[in-house]
């Protein structure tokens, strides 16, 4: 899909087209007044990315997740923790960005949180 048009009514509301470019199918997306300012707010631009990366976009990310975003070689040493206990570790180090303001969790920040609060040997 390709994205088409996009159009603020001056309801609130926002509408985008996306076409197909193989069959010319049209789809339509329609969002209410609320989920036209949270998007805006966010900074978020229907239609893709047409410009780079900007610095806070990490923050913007924690926004809509509710955390920080995990780089991948965190979510990589994450998984070899035991299925079992992996949403508790997930939360603590979670829990310990947000304190912190970390934006990212890491391995260096996975290091440092389990020296700070005594889990080394876990």
């Amino acid at each position: 899909m390709a994205f088409a048009e996009r159009e603020i009514p001056g309801d609130g509301t926002l509408a985008a087209t996306f076409k197909c470019p193989t069959c010319g199918r049209v789809i339509a997306m329609l969002t209410n007044p609320m989920e036209t300012q949270l998007v805006s707010s966010l900074g978020v631009e229907i239609g893709g990315r047409t410009v780079p990366a900007e610095p806070f976009e990490t923050i913007s990310k924690a926004v809509v997740t509710g955390g920080p975003a995990w780089s991948s070689d965190a979510q990589e040493r994450l998984s070899r923790v035991p299925s079992f206990v992996r949403g508790m570790v997930k939360k603590i180090y979670g829990d310990y960005a947000k304190e912190r303001g970390i934006t990212e969790i890491t391995p260096a920040v996975m290091d440092t949180a389990r020296a700070e609060l005594g889990l080394e040997g876990m």
